[in-house]
């Protein structure tokens, strides 16, 4: 895991000076990843209980393994990380970080509530255009809590989920949709990655993984000039997107948190074209 950390840093630190406009997002993603490990390490036993007779079941039948809209989880180590993580937010947003703070020992904000928030599907017109820093700050730090706790489940259950053959548009962990996925292999195979806790799961490369669409007329992707390593898969059915790195000719490896960050002007330019 250090020696990891130790590459992912190096990478942080290249793209920095390659890509000046994501400094400050970029150094804030080294904080994390550098507070991430320190959590992970802790992780000795399952936050998020998994029933393991129904494991099979469960990934068979479409069905993550964590049901968030249970109540059963001990979230008093992932709080931990998430006030820890406050520390990275106060220095750089102070009001908005004290309002958090300020709301969660009052009680007028609930970690366990918004936890489970966040595992339904907003839209931007939900929230007011003043709230919208104050909710971007939490919803990231709330995504990131969870992580290590997570990512102990996707180490645990990696071999299960290979051998399920999971088919599915989202995370077979978490239930969470993909943001960006990576080609691989000679013959450039898919595989989705999950923001939320890490998991990496193969899928049909020309299929839409979140309407299912696998119509080549209605699929297709758009690319920068002098971005080789990077495209936008679109579909024309659902109207959404997903950014896909493709590392093979450069012989290196991706790490998908640093390249989605890195790749935020490709997020905007799919906006700007109409795709969500």
């Amino acid at each position: 895991m250090a020696k990891m950390l130790n590459n992912t840093l190096k990478t942080i630190e290249q793209y920095k000076s390659r890509n000046p406009h994501y400094e400050e997002l970029l150094q804030i993603l080294e904080e994390i990843l550098i507070l991430r490990e320190e959590y992970s390490k802790r992780m000795t036993d399952g936050v998020f209980i998994v029933d393991e007779s129904h494991v099979h079941q469960k990934l068979a039948g479409g069905l993550p393994l964590v049901d968030f809209s249970r109540n059963n989880f001990d979230l008093t180590e992932p709080k931990k990380y998430f006030f820890d993580l406050m520390n990275i937010a106060r220095k750089r947003s102070p009001e908005e970080t004290k309002t958090i703070e300020d709301g969660l020992i009052s009680g007028e904000l609930d970690y366990e509530a918004m936890v489970r928030e966040s595992f339904t599907l907003r839209t931007d017109n939900d929230i007011p255009e003043e709230d919208e820093k104050l909710f971007d700050l939490l919803s990231l730090f709330i995504e990131e809590s969870l992580r290590p706790a997570l990512e102990w489940l996707v180490s645990n259950y990696h071999e299960v989920i290979k051998s399920s053959q999971w088919a599915e548009g989202y995370c077979p962990v978490c239930g969470k949709e993909p943001k960006i996925g990576e080609l691989r292999e000679e013959e450039g195979f898919r595989y989705l990655f999950c923001n939320q806790c890490g998991c990496e799961w193969d899928y049909l490369r020309i299929k839409c993984p979140f309407c299912g669409n696998d119509d080549q007329q209605t699929l297709a992707y758009f690319t920068i000039e002098d971005e080789e390593k990077y495209r936008v898969d679109v579909c024309n059915k659902c109207k959404r997107y997903i950014k896909t790195v493709d590392f093979r000719k450069a012989n290196e490896e991706a790490n998908l948190d640093v390249e989605d960050i890195a790749t935020l002007h490709l997020d905007m330019l799919a906006n700007e074209e109409g795709y969500e």
